[in-house]
């Protein structure tokens, strides 16, 4: 990886600065592209924003900025977008400080602002080298979330595409998947868990080999199946407990199964309403798998865990052997998927190797 440290004051930096309302920003004499194709959309509130300026104005530095090379010798930011827009818009007279638009100050302040230095660092590299600085250098400020950082890597027609599905304020991933995901399109978050799902956790092997694709077509196809067999096998919409859902994994293996959405929702309402399942939103993968975990079942609590030690004498109920109530677990003794609950009539104490033979069977 190559670094080379330069200093780009601002007169430098705003040169033919532009943006296009569209999502293209430029600067620098159209040479830097100040919001790349993984980049999200402006977030700085005035706050932050007064406070890059008032930075300028009193002489202290900011913080580093990243550029990185392209092939073709120009550049793209990969840290310091929300900074760099702050400064081209109070220079181009989009907002004023301190109640004073930037051609409103005294010659002599005008001047100390346009040629105010900005150290920035224009990094070149491989594509596992680059992703390597982007998570080192991404400490401060806004910070890019992983998919961000991937989306900084494998930039592309493939990243612009998908980016158009999948990553902007009101996109059509949005309007398909807001009751079932968790996060923020402009984040990326939505982008990242639709190509987790389809590519099984392999997410930068999958935008490798893509990364040249014109369009982005196959994702938003692939999306917009799990979205619709989502829809079609759990009729009823809950979003405070579908979302965050894994559920491109629950359609990668369940999508051939033959299902009654009827059934599924006379479960789902009688699961809601035991006491003992404590992870509402754990009832879905639960549904498909029979795995208990999903549902954080309810535990025997110590009180009542002590206090059946005490009725037992301290001895393992199946063994009869005596154990310190340490080295003992609490299980059911009617299981819960028989309809046993976690209460002290349904509780004994077992040895752990008994309770884990007990549970194997």
């Amino acid at each position: 990886m190559k670094i080379e440290l330069r200093e780009v004051r601002i007169r430098e930096l705003v040169a033919d600065y532009v943006d296009d309302g569209e999502g293209g920003v430029r600067g620098y004499s159209d040479q830097l592209d100040i919001r790349p194709p993984y980049q999200r959309e402006f977030i700085y509130n005035d706050k932050q924003r007064n406070a890059v300026i008032d930075t300028i104005m009193k002489g202290f530095p900011l913080n580093v900025m990243y550029w990185s090379v392209r092939d073709d010798g120009t550049y793209e930011i990969i840290d310091g977008q929300q900074r760099t827009i702050s400064i081209a818009q109070y220079a181009k007279g989009d907002f004023s400080f301190g109640e004073k638009y930037v051609h409103n100050l005294p010659e002599d302040k005008r001047t100390k602002f346009l040629d105010y230095e900005l150290m920035v660092y224009l990094c070149s590299g491989t594509d596992s080298e680059k992703l390597e600085w982007f998570r080192i250098i991404n400490i401060a400020g806004e910070k890019l979330t992983d998919q961000e950082l991937r989306n900084a890597v494998y930039a592309g027609s493939w990243v612009s595409d998908a980016k158009r599905y999948f990553s902007r304020t009101g996109c059509a991933a949005y309007g398909m998947g807001k009751d079932y995901l968790n996060g923020s399109p402009i984040r990326q978050d939505y982008l990242e868990t639709a190509i987790k799902w389809i590519s099984e956790d392999n997410i930068e092997d999958y935008m490798g080999r893509h990364q040249h694709d014109p369009s982005a077509i196959s994702l938003w196809n692939y999306f917009r199946s799990v979205m619709n067999w989502v829809e079609a096998t759990f009729t009823e919409k809950r979003p405070k407990m579908m979302k965050g859902v894994d559920w491109g994994t629950l359609y990668n293996l369940y999508k051939d199964e033959k299902l009654d959405p009827a059934k599924i929702e006379e479960e789902i309402e009688r699961l809601t309403l035991d006491e003992d399942v404590t992870k509402d939103s754990g009832i879905y993968p639960y549904i498909l798998t029979r795995e208990e975990k999903h549902l954080n079942l309810r535990q025997f609590d110590y009180k009542m865990k002590r206090r059946v030690y005490q009725m037992q004498d301290g001895k393992c109920r199946i063994c009869g052997e005596s154990f310190d109530i340490g080295n003992m677990e609490a299980d059911h003794i009617k299981p819960w998927i028989e309809g046993g609950k976690t209460k002290e009539d349904n509780c004994q104490l077992l040895c752990k190797s008994c309770n884990r033979t007990k549970s194997a069977k």
